[in-house]
């Protein structure tokens, strides 16, 4: 899975990313991950966003993690896209 997916429909336009469908079975079992030396973990929660409101700030175990582009230091949440402008909301643990 790359960054980012621009192709010859999209040229010229804000960065797509790709969502995962399904969730990976370790974010729908509730289990941490460690991002910037803190553990996160998933919540029944979700934000609506678009791909450019959100900056690109992790990738593990194949899965981009993103904040919002307006929050700052430390973090108060990170997401993982799960559909069309539909972000998993994962919080400290």
């Amino acid at each position: 899975m790359g960054c980012a997916s621009v192709g010859e429909e999209n040229r010229g336009h804000m960065v797509k990313y790709a969502a995962l469908s399904p969730e990976p079975e370790w974010i729908r079992e509730g289990q941490p991950v460690e991002i910037e030396g803190k553990r996160w973990v998933p919540v029944e929660d979700i934000e609506i966003l678009k791909d450019s409101e959100v900056l690109l700030i992790a990738e593990q175990q194949g899965v981009q993690f993103f904040v919002d582009k307006v929050d700052i230091k430390p973090y108060n949440r990170v997401y993982t896209k799960f559909g069309k402008n539909k972000f998993r909301v994962f919080e400290l643990e």
